[in-house]
């Protein structure tokens, strides 16, 4: 995973894969079938921690604004030095590949919408709690938040200050609350 994610499918190369692998290439074939098949495994796993980050972000208060608070702050914190550079494998992968290779598009289809749906639940208990806007619908400021913290991965990446993201989170969930 750590492979394709520094420096993309089409940027790793079989050497690399057997390097990182300590595999040979007759048994890195025989255990993933090809480089496609073990990158697909890789992007699986990346989409798992991603996913449990995100469940650990929101159950982390009390209240559901604060597990929505935390879970932006942690993608600011994300972006921050070297690991912020390489930028999200999701991505990347959406960028490189899901336009041209049918099983990468769903898979990112897949985290984006379990993304989504985690964020409809938090921002539900957040309205229930008082704490988000009555007139806020849960499903569209979802999508937005999506859009929001994916794009902030990116934005990121090409050198908006620290600051700058930590304001836009904080208008965005001023612009949420009650």
């Amino acid at each position: 995973m750590q492979i394709f994610w520094t420096k993309g499918y089409q940027g790793t190369s079989l050497p690399d894969l057997l390097d990182v692998t300590g595999l040979s290439r007759g048994s890195l074939y025989a255990a993933f079938g090809d480089k496609h098949g073990l990158f697909l495994l890789a992007l699986d796993r990346y989409i798992v921690q991603a996913l449990k980050r995100l469940d650990d972000e929101f159950a982390s208060g009390q209240k559901a604004l604060a597990g929505l608070k935390a879970c932006m702050n942690g993608y600011v914190a994300r972006t921050e030095g070297a690991a912020g550079k390489r930028g999200c494998l999701v991505v990347a992968t959406a960028m490189e590949l899901a336009a041209h290779d049918e099983e990468v598009a769903s898979r990112i289809a897949y985290f984006w919408s379990a993304m989504e749906a985690r964020l409809i639940k938090a921002l539900k208990r957040a309205q229930k709690e008082g704490d988000l806007a009555r007139n806020v619908d849960p499903a569209a400021a979802a999508h937005v938040l999506v859009c929001f913290l994916e794009g902030l991965r990116v934005v990121r990446k090409i050198g908006f200050k620290p600051d700058r993201a930590k304001d836009a989170v904080q208008a965005l969930i001023s612009s949420l609350t009650a």
